[in-house]
Parts: structure tokens; sequence; C-alpha cells
């Protein structure tokens, strides 16, 4: 059965889930928060976590913080669309509030990595929009990474061996850019929001226009 509601007459166009994704340090998070800022239309998806909270996190906002045997149970209960293991914690995507902004016809903008755009096709593969950054090079992509001034060398030392591992599955990703500029990034993901928005399968209404349109005739 569809995870989203069959009816969808009174929507002028489909809601998308678009899935920005990137090695840590390679802008994915910037982006986000750009693209979410100059666009009302679009949500961030909040996930639930085992990790810890950080310091300026809000429950609810950033993510749904929960112990290790919550999420077991939410997994048991099928309440994921999608879920993955980073870095030693784990993170998944509440189904409900996805359901509910793909019925409003509302975009979503998902922050994970391949296997959770991997997860998300089978259900949900006619709204999905999948977008993959590359750093402009792996040097530039540590030197991001240390500017920060928050990892442990340990942890960047991490970050860079999975980065090597998470680039290598670019081609799955219908988009992929290289995110040397910042802004010039974000109005490519932008173009790209306003071209599948634009999609003949996007814009749910668009037959009862064009019959509308031309008359009974045709």
């Amino acid at each position: 059965m569809d995870l989203v509601d069959a009816d969808q007459s009174t929507r002028r166009r489909r809601g998308l889930l678009i899935v920005l994704s990137s090695p840590s340090g390679a802008g994915k998070t910037t982006i986000s928060r750009m693209l979410l800022e100059s666009d009302p239309e679009i949500s961030m998806s909040v996930s639930a976590t085992t990790r810890p909270m950080r310091p300026g996190e809000v429950d609810g906002v950033d993510y749904h913080f929960v112990d290790d045997a919550q999420f077991d149970q939410m997994i048991a209960a099928g309440e994921f669309v999608e879920w993955a293991p980073v870095f030693g914690y784990r993170y998944g995507t509440p189904k409900n509030p996805v359901k509910a902004s793909l019925k409003k016809g509302r975009d979503i903008l998902f922050d994970i990595d391949w296997q959770g755009a991997r997860q998300l096709e089978p259900d949900f593969g006619e709204h999905l929009v999948t977008i993959f950054l590359l750093p402009p090079s792996l040097t530039e992509l540590e030197r991001r990474l240390r500017a920060r001034s928050t990892d442990s060398e340990q942890v960047i030392a991490d970050r860079m061996r999975r980065a090597a591992d998470e680039i290598s599955h670019w081609a799955e990703y219908e988009y992929v850019l290289v995110n040397d500029d910042m802004d010039a990034c974000l109005r490519k993901v932008r173009a790209i929001v306003t071209a599948e928005r634009s999609k003949r399968t996007s814009q749910i209404e668009l037959n009862a226009f064009v019959r509308d349109l031309i008359g009974p005739q045709h």
C-alpha cells in the first residue's frame, strides 16, 4: 500500500523528498540552512538519533534524541521510513511527519547519506530528488574539517576515511554538484528544486487544467 494518501486531487503539485548528501565538511549543512531560509515551501526532516545532544541543540527541533532501547522499539513498530548507523550512533526518519507533509504538497529536506536515500526509494520513488555534493578536493575537505576546530584528530581521521566510502556512492544520485563555491552551489540546488517542481509528473492538477484549456474535442 502506498504510504502517501491516495487522494491528491486537491493539491497543486506533489511534495518532494529532497535528499542532500555529502561527506562531512563538504557543505551539506550550510547549503541546507541556506535553502531552508530562501524557500518557505521546504521544511527540514527531523530525525531521531541515539547520539548525545550537543550544546545549543534542542530536542524535537534539531533531532529527536532517544536512547538505544527507544530506537529499537521504533524500528520494531515500523515507525521509520529509513534508518542507518553513522559514526557509532543510529539515525532514523519518522514516517508520520513525512506522510503528513506529502499529503499537503510540501517539500521535505533530508540530511541523510546514501543508505537512507536507498531506503526511501521503494515507497517514495515518485517524490524523491537526490543530490550529492562533492568537495573540490580531499585536501580542501580536510582543511574545512580542521577549520571547524570542534573535532579531535581521531574524529577528523575517521571522517576522512568515511568520506572516501561516501563519495564512492556518488553515481547512485540523480544530481551531483561540486561545491567549490557556496553561493553558486546553492543556486544550482535551487534550480534543481524548481525544475523538479515543474515536471509534468509533479503537477497533480495539470491534466484537468489542460482538458479545460483545449476543450473536450481534443
